[in-house]
């Protein structure tokens, strides 16, 4: 019998295991891909990588602000110097470092897609391909608008979570044979309505190709999100080289990828959910906003929770 089964290894699902263990109980995290981190992420070739989720984290609360300089401490994050005026930290060497570190000791099973979600007496069935686990409690850390896929729409929790909002994102990865004219351009009303020179942070390989990570803006993704990568990859190149003012032949690498719940739009209000019977909780950034903290807020609230009710 698992103690907390928790599904998606995000930061709001490492938040609460990382708690949960803390507390004496010993989670597993179950995720469908194959990494860890859900927009915290690093993309890798073989000679380059790119942030092609977000970009840093900043921390307005002690407690966020505490994870934080405990990374530090270990080398996981440092502050970008190049970066915005908020005093951002990125993973060393790339943003995935950062919930890499937060993940060392925990259980975490990849690339295990929940098939079946089943309450049975004291407890759940947790169907994963063909294997069935057994837990006494589950956490969802997914995003709000697949919870009635995994409860059922008519579950109290699904329809609780119904008003939540989401923007998509759509994000280009490019290598351009070109200096970088500036390290990182915030232009909310832009097509391109962020661009970062990804090799301008601290751990990355400096010098040429300089590599760039573009985020469209919420419409602009929205109007474009059901093409294929490589068709949005085509659209986005051009607008990159006239933001940077190079000719397309100066791209040496381009690729794109789309993110269908990129931005909370529209937040839950609260930290987390708890089914009547505390057998069940629900958390993620979509609880509070669209900030890596509000993840962690929303998963470390949701594990005090969860030990304050245990039996």
């Amino acid at each position: 019998m698992i103690d907390v089964a928790i599904i998606g290894a995000g930061m709001a699902g490492l938040a609460c295991a990382r708690r949960l263990t803390q507390g004496g109980l010993c989670p597993v995290l179950f995720d469908k891909g194959r990494g860890i981190g859900g927009r915290i992420a690093t993309r890798r070739t073989d000679t380059m990588q790119f942030d092609h989720g977000a970009q840093y984290v900043t921390a307005k609360g002690d407690g966020f602000a505490g994870l934080l300089r405990d990374l530090a401490a270990t080398g996981a994050v440092a502050p970008w110097v190049d970066g915005p005026d908020t005093a951002p930290l990125v993973g060393i060497p790339g943003m995935s470092s950062l919930t890499k570190a937060m993940a060392g000791g925990l259980d975490i099973r990849q690339t295990a897609q929940i098939t079946a979600l089943r309450p049975v007496a004291g407890g759940w069935n947790i169907q994963v391909g063909d294997t069935r686990h057994r837990a006494a409690r589950v956490v969802l850390t997914i995003p709000a608008p697949q919870v009635a896929g995994v409860l059922g729409a008519d579950h109290p929790l699904a329809v609780a979570v119904a008003g939540v909002r989401y923007a998509p994102g759509l994000t280009l990865m490019a290598a351009v044979d070109a200096p970088a004219p500036f390290s990182q351009r915030n232009m909310p009303q832009d097509d391109l309505a962020w661009i970062a020179q990804d090799n301008s942070k601290p751990g990355r390989a400096p010098g040429l190709p300089t590599t760039w990570v573009a985020h469209a803006s919420a419409a602009f993704s929205a109007r474009h999100l059901e093409r294929d990568a490589p068709g949005i990859a085509a659209l986005m190149v051009p607008l990159l080289c006239d933001r940077l003012g190079i000719a397309p032949d100066r791209v040496a690498h381009a690729a794109a990828h789309r993110w269908r719940y990129a931005h909370v739009t529209a937040a839950l209000g609260q930290p987390f959910l708890r089914s009547a019977d505390g057998r069940l909780y629900l958390g993620g950034d979509w609880c509070l906003g669209p900030r890596a903290e509000a993840a962690w807020n929303s998963g470390t609230a949701l594990a005090d929770d969860l030990l304050a009710h245990l039996p």
